[in-house]
């Protein structure tokens, strides 16, 4: 914690949530995305599996991860950023009162994160670096794979795997068969937003 700054006034409830399980699926034009969801036990009488819903809880809900609130959460995106190679870093330009919409001399009564390890990035060059300017390119970045992902609760992995328990035989077809139908609707956003921009 930075010197004359006082420890954050409250706790945040973390932990893992009843009756339910985080789940989470990899990507296949990128493994190395971890798409959290979660999973819900329904009663056993009801003979149904768990139902798949969103989660947005991000860490919290976690039982297998500290959470240090003073810190703030891993810039999980920055090696995705940096790796495309058209962009760069540099210092930026001190904080003013106005960035948090205070006035000159005002304190805010909120701790701030120390952030002087950070450094700001910009585009090199002409380039764009917009999900849109990707997207147009023909690109498919991780930001979107997330995305597609998620839109679909992972039902096309999950439809895949559940036909391979009922018919072994034909796991193998099915599972090209549920990846082929799946293609679509997960880039769909990148095909749509091309074909607009034409």
């Amino acid at each position: 914690m930075p010197e004359g700054v006082s420890p954050i006034p409250f706790k945040v409830t973390t932990g893992a949530l009843p009756a339910s399980r985080k789940v989470h699926v990899p990507g296949e034009r990128h493994p190395e995305l971890r798409v959290a969801m979660r999973e819900i036990d329904l009663t056993p009488s009801s003979g149904e599996p768990p139902v798949r819903v969103y989660d947005t809880s991000g860490p919290y809900s976690d039982p297998h991860i500290e959470i240090d609130i003073a810190k703030g959460l891993p810039a999980l995106r920055t090696p995705w950023i940096i790796g495309r190679g058209d962009v760069e870093q540099y210092d930026g330009r001190a904080a003013r009162p106005e960035d948090d919409g205070l006035k000159d001399g005002q304190q805010s009564p909120v701790p701030k994160f120390e952030r002087a390890d950070r450094r700001v990035l910009r585009a090199r060059g002409d380039a764009n670096v917009t999900q849109l300017g990707y997207a147009r390119r023909g690109i498919v970045t991780q930001e979107m794979e997330y995305i597609a992902i998620r839109e679909n609760l992972g039902r096309a992995r999950l439809k895949a795997n559940r036909s391979a328990r009922r018919s072994p035989t034909t796991s193998r077809r099915n599972s090209c068969a549920t990846r082929s139908r799946a293609a679509a609707p997960s880039f769909r956003p990148t095909s749509t937003i091309r074909k607009a921009s034409r």
